[in-house]
């Protein structure tokens, strides 16, 4: 079960990986099951727009020929959108492809962008992950593992529902639906432009599924995905053309 009390203020985040970081998917499914409960739905996040600090995007890419992952942490000012700072880190994927443990292959690189990123001094307010929060089987995806493991406000806005059902939003921008595992609602499908197929969005740490569909609003200013989603995935990208 995750915690829907307010978790009011957090302490400095972190950005070490834990000891023991799994090689298996037994291990890294008992993980998941282990640290689930630590996810906190609530928070008191800035009004999309305002906050003193940044919006952070992160994303990954691939080359399994090679073996390697690139991740990327780009910084947006909250106002105005344009990216203020950005962090890379490149190195061995150690986990294989698996279904709902997709964490496993892209944390540790996220976490060396994201801990470049503060250093350089770009605090996030919030980390907007390309992914799934509780919107995942054992409701923690990578933007809730990211979140637990930091302590920083994050959520999740993905491409498509994973496994869950939901009816067609409506057509018009901001018009949202459940995203529903039975009777549950474990995030929304939220149309972000007129017409264009929605995102799946989800909380992942200390923020409200409200707070989280408003935010991926507020982002996804001009086109379907969030401005810290595209500008993240571009940079990965060219981080590991030069790997």
């Amino acid at each position: 079960m995750t915690s829907t009390s307010d978790p009011g203020p957090t302490a400095e985040p972190t950005y070490e990986l834990p000891p023991g970081w799994p090689t298996t998917e037994a291990e890294a499914a008992a993980v998941q099951e282990r640290l689930r409960g630590s996810v906190l739905v609530g928070g008191d996040l800035p009004a999309p727009g305002s906050g003193a600090g940044a919006v952070v995007g992160v994303d990954v890419a691939y080359d399994d020929e090679r073996g390697v992952v690139a991740a990327a942490a780009v910084a947006l000012d909250p106002r105005g959108l344009v990216v203020v700072g950005e962090a890379t880190a490149v190195g061995p994927v150690t986990f294989p492809y698996v279904p709902g443990l997709l964490a496993f292959r892209e944390i540790p690189a996220v976490l060396d962008a994201l801990g470049t990123l503060d250093r350089l001094g770009h605090r996030p307010d919030v980390v907007v992950c390309d992914g799934y929060g509780l919107a995942h089987p054992r409701r923690f995806g990578l933007a809730s593992h990211l979140g637990v493991l930091t302590g920083l406000p994050t959520i999740g806005v993905a491409k498509n529902p994973f496994t869950f059902a939901h009816d067609a939003p409506g057509p018009r921008r901001g018009q949202w639906s459940p995203l529903l595992d039975g009777a549950e609602e474990v995030g929304r499908a939220l149309r972000t432009q007129d017409g264009v197929k929605p995102v799946f969005v989800s909380v992942g740490h200390r923020v409200t599924l409200a707070d989280a569909c408003a935010y991926a609003l507020h982002l996804a200013r001009d086109y379907r995905l969030p401005e810290t989603t595209r500008r993240a995935d571009a940079l990965c990208r060219r981080a590991l053309a030069g790997a």
